[in-house]
């Protein structure tokens, strides 16, 4: 008897795993993914893809909120003016709140940036609502 119910309990626990919803942590590894790619190839184009509507963007402790297609045009010249030669995260985590962010390291021929950036979901899809440029 004590055989069966352990047995349907671990039953019932592998199911539950299984089919458990893995897609919201799948979502947010793959923004944080295409974002790192972006930043290395130096993309604001690519990298506009992945930010929120209107983004908090600050290069360097110039800080203003742009619309997607503004930032994109800030991160543009900011590419031009700083070519990468790499980016790699060095530290990610989470809010008890479900916030994401991620610190990384952006090397430029003359120089590196830190930046720092917050992920939220929005409407159902997870995007860059804050990144910040600090040079090192």
């Amino acid at each position: 008897m004590h055989n069966n119910f352990t047995h349907t309990i671990l039953h019932v626990l592998i199911c539950l795993v299984l089919f458990m919803d893995f897609t919201p942590l799948r979502a947010q590894d793959e923004v944080i993914n295409n974002v790192r790619a972006a930043i290395k190839a130096g993309s604001s184009r690519e990298l506009s893809r992945h930010l929120n509507n209107v983004v908090e963007l600050s290069i360097n402790g110039e800080k203003s909120s742009y619309s997607r297609t503004q930032a994109e045009f800030v991160l543009k010249d900011f590419f031009s003016k700083y070519p990468p030669r790499d980016f790699q995260y060095t530290h990610q985590g989470s809010s008890r709140d479900g916030l994401k962010y991620a610190i990384g390291t952006y090397t430029y021929d003359r120089g590196t940036f830190m930046i720092y950036m917050v992920i939220k979901q929005f409407g159902g899809e997870y995007r860059v609502d804050i990144i910040n440029f600090s040079e090192e």
